[in-house]
């Protein structure tokens, strides 16, 4: 027998499975959080839909009969025979004017009777009659629906909730030459908007499906139509994974096995599919409305948080890795809610606040819209972004969802002290910068309850030894760094850190630890969320020489020196005027004409000082060229440079808050900046960034990752990097590409190695901390006996030798930290490793190490002979598909300090000139003007000099070259081996030449920026 390929075989197998036969709604009491089995449609035809009101008639009818007896008596004795017309004329009505949503959710009033058109199932309080009513629900599909009074087109597929139209469907099959492509097209070219099924609310969504892929969109707008993929995602990217060749079914069939499920439907319509009315940047509303319809990832996080947190209550951990388009906002607003109402299986309230928190100073304006508008009853959400005793109030009282900042408990957790009896839910925004410190440990002290134990203890009056009650008092301390048992909290971050991983990832069988769920990078990007930030990765490097302007040759550390010398030639006028030549030429040249000519730019700089003297340089430069762009620069506090004080405000000219918000205003087009701007700063019309400062890891991935936000007409991004290696940068890309995991836990008896190091050193004893902790933990101590306690420790330690006390120090700093994570992960039963923390953490601020000066002077005795830039490498820096692994904190040896070791300044500089600088012997500067005399004899070459561009000059140069360097294979084959095989210094000798030819050819044009050339 021939199988089936068509369409209609397609359509077949999904109503197969809406229409098979399935029990009610809702089973057992004790059933779980969503039930999701398939089936229990109705079958309806076309001729069963009411095109003029766009309803089943007899599904709405049935349902209010069965389920609002009464009040459909009520309304009779109104409206007499014409009880039914009458009635659903009113529902269509409301329907247009209201929408399907607000109609579902709330029901509608005729004649002062009021009629529910859905019931969903309650948070609490499920009995016989609520089963019964939610039971009641009719869920109906047809098949090819002819929709319209002008005309016979028709859907493939809609679905019915009660007799009203909810989701319509166009369904492709690849094997007839049509795809899910060809279904967004249908929607988007022949379904008219106008025709009342399709108008704004009428439905709640339209999916374009095929057996690999759906997209679905909420509203119609012809060719402006904007679908969202709806996939679960396919080996870390985008689409869905195969289906196994031993198993039945489609890739898409979780659409219409489990979404469209009748349970998840309700769900949807309950809890998800929300209409929002968009915001200016100052909060106001602008009139604008639209539909929103979860993402597969946001609908698939918040039910599996939801279930797992109904089953396991509080005192748990959640890691949400979602990548930077994501939709994070709208997924934690649906969680926080959807946490606020959870009942457990025994009927009890699972959390009693929910306690969202971002990590920005100031409370994210998208963040308070979001969980504003999805609130359904008024005054459940707090926002607390003013004062802390605002949100002392707001927990003590018991508020629903509180939406605050990370900076405000640490503030308050003396004052509120301990609320027992109380369960929180915390849901963390970007948790890898706030979520292994203080802050979240007051937290934890704030949100836990008193323990029985300390409850039972005091009330039986019970005696203990002194030693015995420090113990105690200790290890309650050392309790609170646990989670709380009242506490469960939602990690969310695009690019966990391995602290966060092993601090609330999921432990695997084999020892490492991932995230409770994911969307990846790699997905966001193929789906087009975000925009591929390393698709136009170019490289520069510096080429320079110094020399020294003293006869004398002293001697200095090379490290310090090197380090010195580098800066010198970074803060360089030359060095940052040929960098900032090579910008604006390249953003006037190329970039500004981006994004509808709207494109901005940001400069990363390496320091504050670096940042003022580009915001100068980069100035000086558009007001030469008479061009009238603007930039902002970003940097804290005070810049002191050549007798002048700059902040960001004196040379924005505007207060310091108001640079983002300027930096929106079209005629500002470049930012510069030293570590502000950094993160969180999300600019769309950002399309181009200079980068002149080293990076590596999540610092890497999160600057880069500015320019990702997506706009209508940006098509791309460009980075130009004067400071990194594209290998550098891939590498720290790479972990976080797809999904990150952490290898393996970090070894708690490193606590144990470095305690033992500790105590090598002659500073403390035993004795000292114990009596340390003796005052830290008795209630009534002062600040003076905590001084005094630290004293004979702190004079012991100014005797050791400078190089014991870098290490010892060093030592205590990494005990203090290791602890404070590994306390927040695991239970240790050792009160001497909290004693100690205490003790070496209050220490550390006492022990003064002498800041190893840097020999300032050297600057004054070198010049920069000569500074060159040329581009290493251009093009995507491609990123593997595969999953990468973090590694565990680890810990330093003792003594792992660079020794110092003495030089003269000219073999320093000397060294620095063979890695920097084009160091040629005497036979290769021979070689060299044999090679220029060939170009030179060039007439071919001379006129194309005179009449091309620039650019296309060195197209030509360059093919010249490459002939002329095989004819020095037997002239020099040191040098041609050197060219030949070293690709960088190829690069450098192809623009010595050019730069050589073009100053004769060309005058200053080629004349390379060194100090003899001007």
């Amino acid at each position: 027998m021939q199988i089936d390929v068509s369409e209609r075989a397609f359509e077949d197998a999904i109503e197969a499975c809406l229409l098979q036969k399935s029990e009610g709604l809702i089973g057992e009491e004790r059933s779980s959080y969503l039930d999701l089995t398939p089936g229990g449609y109705r079958k309806r035809t076309s001729e069963d839909y009411h095109r003029a009101l766009c309803l089943i008639r007899e599904d709405v009818l049935d349902f209010v009969l069965v389920t609002q007896p009464q009040e459909w008596q009520r309304l009779s004795q109104h409206h007499g025979s014409a009880v039914e017309e009458q009635f659903l004329k009113r529902l269509a009505s409301e329907i247009a004017h209201r929408g399907a949503l607000d109609v579902l959710r709330d029901g509608i009033r005729d004649m002062g009777c009021r009629f529910r058109l859905a019931y969903f199932r309650p948070s609490s309080g499920l009995n016989e009659e609520t089963r019964e009513l939610h039971r009641g629900n009719i869920f109906s599909v047809v098949r090819q629906l002819r929709y319209s009074e002008r005309n016979s087109k028709s859907l493939d597929l809609a679905l019915f909730l009660n007799g009203i139209p909810i989701f319509t469907a166009e369904l492709k099959n690849p094997l007839t030459g049509q795809t899910v492509e060809d279904a967004i097209r249908q929607y988007r070219t022949d379904r008219d908007p106008r025709e009342p099924l399709f108008a704004y609310r009428r439905c709640l969504a339209h999916f374009a499906v095929d057996p690999d892929l759906v997209f679905v969109t909420t509203q119609l707008a012809g060719p402006q139509t904007y679908f969202l993929p709806f996939n679960r995602g396919k080996f870390g990217g985008a689409g869905n994974p195969p289906v196994s060749p031993t198993q039945t079914g489609y890739s898409t069939s979780y659409l219409w096995e489990e979404t469209w499920a009748r349970d998840s439907v309700l769900d949807l319509v309950r809890q998800f599919i929300h209409e929002v009315e968009e915001e200016d940047d100052r909060g106001r509303k602008t009139g604008k409305r639209y539909l929103i319809f979860p993402r597969y990832q946001q609908l698939d996080c918040v039910r599996r948080l939801v279930s797992n947190a109904r089953q396991r209550g509080t005192g748990q951990r959640y890691l949400i890795q979602h990548s930077a388009g994501s939709g994070k906002t709208f997924t934690i607003a649906w969680l926080a809610h959807q946490l606020s109402t959870l009942h457990d299986a025994e009927d009890r309230r699972v959390f009693d606040s929910i306690v969202v928190i971002s990590d920005r100073r100031v409370l994210d304006r998208q963040l308070q819209a979001a969980m504003r508008q999805f609130e359904q009853t008024l005054g459940v959400v707090e926002n607390i972004d003013t004062t802390s005793r605002q949100l002392r109030e707001a927990l003590e009282s018991g508020k629903t969802i509180i939406v605050t900042t990370l900076q405000k408990f640490p503030v308050i957790a003396e004052e509120i002290g301990q609320l027992p009896g109380q369960r929180f839910a915390l849901i963390v925004d970007e948790a890898h910068s706030s979520q292994s410190g203080e802050s979240t440990r007051d937290l934890n002290r704030v949100l836990a309850p008193s323990s029985l134990e300390e409850a039972e203890a005091e009330d039986a009056g019970q005696e203990v030894s002194e030693e015995e009650e420090l113990d105690n008092v200790v290890l309650t301390q050392m309790a609170r760094r646990q989670q709380p048992t009242n506490v469960s909290t939602f990690a969310f971050t695009a690019t966990p850190k391995p602290k966060t991983l092993e601090l609330f990832g999921n432990r695997q069988p084999d020892g490492s630890f991932a995230p409770f769920h994911l969307y990846s990078m790699r997905q966001a990007i193929e789906e087009r969320f975000i925009l591929d930030v390393l698709e136009s990765y170019t490289t520069y490097k510096a080429y320079w020489r110094l020399l020294k302007t003293i006869e004398d040759d002293p001697r200095y550390d090379k490290t310090k020196a090197s380090y010195l010398l580098r800066s010198f030639v970074d803060l360089h006028p030359h060095a940052i005027d040929e960098k900032v030549r090579i910008m604006v030429e390249h953003f006037t040249g190329k970039s500004q004409s981006e994004i509808g000519g709207r494109a901005k730019a940001m400069i990363v700089t390496r320091s504050r000082l670096h940042a003022v003297r580009y915001k100068l340089a980069v100035d000086r430069r558009l007001a030469e060229l008479g061009n009238p762009f603007k930039t902002l620069v970003a940097f804290s506090g005070t810049v002191q440079d050549s007798g002048h004080s700059y902040t960001e405000a004196n040379m924005n000219s505007i207060p310091e808050a108001q640079t983002a918000r300027t930096f929106e205003s079209p005629e500002y087009r470049m930012l510069i900046v030293a570590n502000k701007f950094q993160t969180g700063f999300d600019q769309p019309l950002l399309q181009t960034m200079y980068v002149d400062k080293k990076l590596g890891g999540v610092n890497a991935v999160q600057t880069l990752s500015r320019l990702n936000r997506t706009h209508p007409d940006k098509t791309g991004t460009m980075v130009i990097d004067f400071a990194n290696e594209s290998d550098d940068i891939r590498a720290s890309f790479q972990p976080y590409y797809e999904t990150t995991i952490l290898s393996e836990a970090t070894d708690p008896n490193l606590l144990y190695e470095v305690q033992t190091r500790l105590k090598t050193y002659p500073v403390f004893t035993d004795e000292d901390v114990d009596a340390y902790a003796g005052v830290y933990f008795q209630p009534g101590s002062t600040q003076d006996q905590l001084y005094a306690a630290l004293a004979p420790s702190v004079q012991r330690f100014s005797d050791l030798q400078e190089d014991e006390r870098q290490d010892f120090r060093s030592q205590v700093t990494d005990y203090v930290r290791l602890y404070s994570f590994l306390a927040q992960v695991i239970t240790f039963l050792d009160a001497d490793l909290e004693k100690l923390y205490v003790f070496a953490r209050h220490l550390r601020q006492l022990l003064i190490v002498e800041r190893e000066e840097l020999p300032l002077e050297i600057q004054q005795k070198i010049d920069m002979e000569s500074y060159r830039i040329q581009q290493t490498g251009s093009g995507k820096v491609a990123l593997e598909r595969k999953g990468d692994k973090l590694d565990p904190v680890r810990t330093k040896e003792p003594g792992q300090r660079t020794p110092e070791e003495l030089e003269v300044l000219s073999r320093i500089i000397a060294d620095l000139n063979d890695r920097f600088g084009i160091e040629l012997g005497p036979e290769h500067r021979i070689t060299l003007g044999r090679m220029m005399e060939r170009l030179e004899e060039d007439s071919a070459l001379e006129v194309a000099t005179k009449v091309n561009t620039l650019e296309n000059v060195r197209i030509t140069f360059d093919h010249k070259v490459e002939q002329v360097i095989q004819e020095i294979i037997d002239l020099n084959f040191d040098l041609y081996k050197r060219i030949t095989d070293d690709p960088a210094f190829g690069e450098a000798i192809k623009n010595h030449l050019f730069d050589q030819y073009l100053t004769t050819h060309r005058g200053s044009e080629g004349v390379d920026v060194n100090d003899g050339a001007e």
